[in-house]
């Protein structure tokens, strides 16, 4: 069952790429942020130069998240020191992890989609600066309740990672998609490693302020390290509103059937990991095995194994079709999860396993995924990222409660299983909607299977069209552009329907 692409304009038609008008009546250069800060002239946009966005700029914007990531997790290791340090109960401070979550999710809807509207350079700096302030407010406040609101704030402040994944998609290649989503998201999967460790060291020798004041410290340097090396390049959609932006999220959420069989997936795909996680707590803390909470906090370590192969399995998906990735990761997950069932409470030997191949094959289905997601339109990619990651926060609210209830009532062998049935559906949500669908057919097999190796078109002139980089891509959002006044003004890419 398919619809006609003409009832939804959120991509440049044919005609738009036919009608292309020449580099000197697209937007002009910015000279300056917040029309007070110099941009560095290499860094500046220009049409006639596309900016190259290498391994190194890459692995810095990895590097970036890391740190803005933390946000969300430096609390969880302090709040027994936090109840201590306001006077509050332990129920009182459990508030402070989900004012952050609701944080980060309300930034998700309502500021991440500005990517879309506004020139994220400046946008990006204002929101590390943001952050990095409210995190000092953190580490001075001596006020629960004042702690609290400034939780929310900067979690709904953090949302630089994908915002800054969507750029760094715009600045590569076609052919290179998978490789930097699974860089930028190997740096998010460090940070909420890194900073739980940082955090409880710290506060073994000092106090949970310094915590804050660190991060704080680090978020400085991360928007100094920006500003010296985040390109400029022109908004997408200048000639909406914010109003139309958010409107276009909604009809996004609801139009596009590859973005909701992907969130879907991942709803499930974060219910089974997250059930995972909690349960194993209980799983290892109880017998056989009474583990310290020490000991259990080390088997966290072993997420660094899928850290380190994020990279090398986003280059292997850059030469393959999107679905048979997420195909071969969710099968490789059930499995992971059948030894979990048979004797992950038996020998620990096998939760080691199970640990691994579940951190490496959910780190392959995300990055499958988001390719996949990212690239049903070029205009759209911050508002599809911040939908797709939403969908991830809506797993985790579901797969905690129910994880822990069957866990308690049933045992750990039924809880695994009902991972096992989450990434069954997840199959069934593969299935039903194959590999070579066009964009707006919601079910069948359209095409065929197709080919396992992804195939480049190639332009007139001979030229691999997912080698051009960024200059096409700025082309035909700017196809229609007009300079007025002082501002840029593009056309409106996506319909005001």
């Amino acid at each position: 069952m398919s619809t006609d692409s003409s009832h939804n304009g959120l991509d440049a038609s044919k005609n738009d790429q036919n009608t292309l008008e020449p580099a000197s009546k697209l937007p002009y250069t910015f000279t300056n942020d917040f029309h007070f800060l110099p941009i560095p002239k290499r860094l500046r946009y220009h049409p006639g130069r596309p900016f190259h966005c290498g391994l190194a700029l890459n692995i810095y914007f990895s590097l970036a998240v890391t740190f803005v990531v933390g946000n969300l997790f430096y609390c969880q290791p302090l709040l027994i020191e936090l109840a201590k340090s306001f006077n509050v109960t332990y129920n009182e401070v459990s508030r402070i992890p989900t004012l952050l979550q609701a944080g980060y999710a309300a930034g998700l809807l309502l500021i991440c989609p500005l990517g879309d509207l506004v020139r994220r350079r400046p946008l990006l700096l204002l929101l590390v600066f943001l952050s990095s302030s409210f995190t000092i407010g953190l580490a001075v406040t001596s006020s629960h309740v004042m702690f609290e609101a400034l939780c929310f704030f900067v979690a709904a402040v953090s949302v630089i990672p994908p915002i800054l994944l969507s750029l760094a998609v715009d600045l590569t290649p076609e052919n290179r998609h998978a490789t930097v989503i699974s860089i930028i998201l190997s740096g998010v999967m460090f940070g909420v490693l890194l900073v739980r460790v940082i955090a409880g060291v710290i506060t073994e020798f000092s106090t949970w302020r310094v915590v804050y004041y660190i991060a704080a410290g680090l978020q400085f340097l991360v928007s100094l390290g920006l500003y010296v090396t985040l390109p400029d390049i022109p908004c997408k959609n200048s000639g909406l509103t914010y109003r139309d932006i958010l409107w276009s999220m909604a009809k996004l959420s609801v139009t596009e059937p590859l973005l909701i069989q992907s969130s879907l997936i991942n709803i499930l795909s974060s219910a089974c990991f997250s059930n995972f996680w909690v349960t194993l707590t209980f799983l290892l803390g109880g017998s056989p095995y009474n583990y310290s909470t020490l000991d259990i906090g080390l088997f966290g370590l072993t997420g660094l194994f899928g850290f380190a192969m994020g990279p090398l399995l986003g280059r292997a998906i850059d030469f393959v079709v999107p679905w048979y990735a997420s195909f071969l990761s969710t099968i490789g997950l059930m499995v992971s999860q059948t030894i979990q069932v048979g004797a992950g409470g038996i020998h620990i030997a096998a939760v080691i396993v199970s640990i691994m191949g579940s951190d490496v094959f959910k780190q392959m289905q995300q990055i499958s995924l988001m390719t996949s997601v990212l690239s049903i339109s070029a205009s759209a990619r911050t508002r599809l990222n911040a939908l797709l990651v939403f969908s991830m926060f809506v797993g985790q609210v579901i797969g905690t409660p129910i994880g822990t209830a069957v866990f308690v009532k049933y045992g750990w062998r039924a809880g695994a299983a009902l991972s096992i049935g989450w990434y069954g559906l997840q199959m069934v949500l593969l299935i039903i909607r194959g590999p070579q669908c066009k964009r707006f057919t919601w079910f069948g097999w359209e095409g065929g299977a197709g080919s396992l190796i992804k195939k480049l078109t190639t332009d007139k002139d001979g030229t691999d069209r997912c080698g051009q980089g960024i200059e096409k891509g700025v082309v035909e959002e700017h196809s229609t552009n007009r300079r007025t006044g002082d501002m840029p003004e593009s056309a409106n890419t996506l319909s005001k329907r």
